[in-house]
């Protein structure tokens, strides 16, 4: 058995789309993207302990968005541990939300394939499309089906994070984008994120929060990716009290 004092302390920034275009679909249904992303100071914290070859692989979670989260193979974690060709016991303490639109699983995945020594962009967009970007980190303009990372200048920026107590399947929201842009192109490309409309035709109640978080603010917030999060530029600490329900985070960007 691994002895204990292998184990080692990862940090898995969340990552925020600060803007998304939908750019075109390739034949297999991936949708290509334009987008610029941001690492965030907000992250979950991992432990791994490397296990021999002939153990099962372990996942657990803990701390605050941790419900919900799958513990099976089904876990980008699992997948992407299995991708590297390793084994181990791993421990996620989830600071980031699961289906917020914040890269949480992805953020998870990258760590374990940055401890793997794993650099293959291509092969990891497979596994999902934000965990390029969560490898490369800092700022950056991703395309393609997100394994194209182009490094961008690091800009710091004081963010505010409303979580509300939903979550969006990043694949739903793309299938009702496709549905907008047959019925109404304009409406599927509307604002910084082009996403934004499908999230909220997906889940309704993101425009409800939209609306609430723009009448304490006085500023309309933005969508992160495909939801449920919505961000404001700055930091806006009397959100927590005025916006019970929700989840409210003052962060920062980070290299």
């Amino acid at each position: 058995m691994t002895s204990p004092a292998t184990a080692a302390e990862l940090i898995a920034p969340a990552k925020l789309t600060l803007a998304l275009r939908i750019t075109g679909l390739r034949e297999d249904g991936y949708h290509l993207i334009d987008a610029e992303m941001v690492s965030l100071e907000l992250a979950d914290r991992i432990t791994i302990e490397e296990l021999a070859p002939d153990h099962e692989i372990s996942l657990s979670a803990d701390g605050p968005f941790c419900d919900g989260m799958p513990l099976d193979g089904t876990n980008l974690v699992t997948r992407a541990l299995r991708l590297a060709g390793r084994c181990a016991r791993v421990h996620v303490h989830k600071a980031v939300p699961h289906g917020g639109g914040l890269g949480g699983g992805s953020a998870d995945a990258a760590a374990v394939l940055r401890w793997a020594g794993w650099t293959d962009l291509d092969a990891a967009s497979r596994l999902g499309a934000d965990i390029p970007f969560c490898l490369v980190g800092g700022r950056a303009r991703v395309r393609g089906i997100g394994e194209l990372v182009e490094p961008l200048p690091f800009e710091p920026l004081d963010l505010t994070l409303v979580i509300p107590p939903l979550a969006v399947s990043t694949p739903a929201a793309y299938r009702a984008w496709d549905e907008l842009a047959t019925r109404d192109p304009h409406a599927a490309h509307e604002g910084v994120n082009e996403l934004e409309a499908a999230a909220i035709r997906v889940e309704p109640a993101l425009a409800a929060w939209r609306d609430r978080i723009e009448a304490v603010a006085g500023e309309r917030p933005t969508l992160a990716g495909s939801g449920a999060t919505w961000f404001l530029r700055g930091h806006h600490g009397q959100l927590a009290d005025e916006l019970p329900g929700a989840t409210v985070v003052l962060t920062r960007t980070c290299p």
